[in-house]
């Protein structure tokens, strides 16, 4: 069995510092701490020997508590969320506009999945065609699109631009270092990506060519490395100054929660809301291999049908459970979640 790098994260912590409040008693302006604290034990023991970490934060209160408040995640798909956020603040800033052509190539796809790399190569026998950047920005969000993200991406600047807008806004935490045509062949050992492997079987044939040996200690090395990660603690925050329109335009704040509140990837929170919850978030989950997956996670904003709202962010890290038991896992956090609200 694999052991990730996370494995000695203190699990028991409450409480997240930084840009949002931190209190210590059983019950604070919305939060039932102690029912929190005592909830989560059980989950993180089923999701041994992956680590799970799990933050709430009340949108009006603006009361936070995170099992652990430190340690870092991966974000994988997470990423498309700020990622789009940095593009519609270029929208904002006159930088870009939402109808502008951009070009694609193949050296510009990435890995599935994606929409856009089932279009090539382009039925007009040329080397690319463009889309606006608003399709990009709407596939980032709502399907994933990995093509879609890089290229959003490279045209504002690349990651670090992500990270510095990120900055701009004291999310301290969260960073951005790679396009997903980097990551995702980081993850497994492999060579750079290449246009042969856009489909999702030449995809996993690639994966599979590389030595087990090698992909394993691939994998642990991404769970070790800061780079791609967040803090509960940021995610929330992101969460929190998405949602009160600090970080955009009204324009861009209502479209990119539209946008993420009608993703077509699994949304394993929905599971443990209430009926008529409005779920806002963005979500994903790394390929198993060798009986692990490094990646499952789920963050976004829900507004329950009494009024109340608040930001959850739930993270698993180096997993040797089933699908169906980390998506059970993470509903059974956003049940916890509604339950300690006050």
């Amino acid at each position: 069995m694999l052991t990730t790098a996370l494995a000695s994260a203190a699990l028991g912590a409450a409480g997240c510092g930084g840009r949002v409040n931190r209190h210590e008693s059983a019950s604070v302006r919305g939060l039932d701490f102690e029912r929190l604290k005592r909830g989560f034990a059980p989950l993180a023991a089923r999701a041994a020997p992956g680590v799970f970490n799990l933050g709430v934060m009340t949108l009006d209160t603006l009361t936070v508590w995170c099992a652990d408040q430190s340690s870092r995640f991966p974000m994988l798909d997470l990423v498309k969320a700020p990622v789009a956020a940095a593009a519609l603040a270029e929208v904002d800033a006159g930088r870009l506009k939402l109808n502008d052509m951009i070009p694609i190539r193949a050296v510009d796809l990435s890995p599935p999945p994606s929409r856009i790399n089932r279009a090539f190569p382009p039925r007009d026998g040329g080397d690319h065609f463009a889309l606006p950047a608003a399709d990009l920005i709407a596939l980032t969000v709502q399907e994933a699109d990995n093509t879609a993200a890089d290229v959003i991406t490279a045209h504002i600047g690349g990651p670090g631009a992500v990270t510095g807008w990120l900055r701009q806004h004291d999310i301290k935490d969260m960073r951005v270092d790679r396009y997903q045509r980097e990551l995702q062949t980081d993850m497994f050992g492999m060579e750079s990506f290449r246009a042969a492997w856009i489909d999702g079987a030449a995809w996993a044939g690639a994966r599979a060519s590389v030595a087990p040996p090698l992909r394993e200690a691939a994998m642990a090395a991404f769970l070790a490395d800061s780079r791609d990660t967040t803090t509960a603690e940021a995610a929330l925050s992101f969460l929190n100054l998405l949602s009160g329109g600090d970080l955009l335009s009204r324009a861009s704040t209502r479209l990119l929660l539209s946008l993420m509140g009608a993703t077509t990837s699994p949304a394993p929170l929905r599971a443990g809301l209430p009926r008529r919850a409005i779920l806002a978030h963005e979500s994903g989950s790394s390929a198993t291999d060798l009986g692990l997956t490094p990646v499952t996670n789920d963050m976004g904003v829900v507004h329950l049908p009494d009024g109340r709202h608040f930001a959850i962010a739930a993270f698993l890290a180096g997993s040797a459970a089933t699908a169906a038991q980390r998506d059970a896992l993470i509903a059974d956090a956003a049940r916890l979640a509604v339950s300690a609200l006050s």
